[in-house]
């Protein structure tokens, strides 16, 4: 009997965890967006977060039902731009592409800076890479 009762005391302890961690996560979502949003005015973000602090969960739920859906506009604009800047980064970093590494080539190639077979071993690297 007493494994049974140990047993249902750490499931409870568990259960109450999950249901603190999630709460905190909740609140700390709803701050995060609340001094995001540009459009909210200060004095709005101050009432917020008084009420944030004082009745936690109550004002979370009411957040998340009157603004939920520009908290996920602005979570999924401001994904967009980091994934842009992701690959704008990755863009300026990998450097020149295999067709303007080619075309390079064939500039130099058709001036006569280099010769035919170096036009070709460029041209093999470009397209290896």
């Amino acid at each position: 009997m007493d494994f049974l009762t140990s047993f249902w005391d750490l499931l409870l302890v568990f259960f109450w965890a999950f249901i603190f961690i999630a709460s905190l996560f909740l609140l700390i979502m709803v701050f995060s967006d609340l001094f995001r949003d540009k459009k909210l005015s200060g004095w709005w973000k101050a009432v917020w977060a008084i009420f944030l602090v004082f009745i936690p969960l109550g004002t979370a739920l009411v957040y998340l039902i009157f603004r939920g859906r520009g908290m996920t506009e602005r979570n999924m604009k401001d994904s967009i731009a980091a994934q842009k800047q992701a690959e704008d980064y990755i863009r300026t970093v990998a450097g020149a592409s295999p067709a303007e590494e080619i075309s390079r080539a064939k500039a130099l190639l058709d001036s006569g800076a280099i010769s035919a077979d170096e036009f070709e071993q460029i041209k093999r690297s470009a397209l290896a890479s």
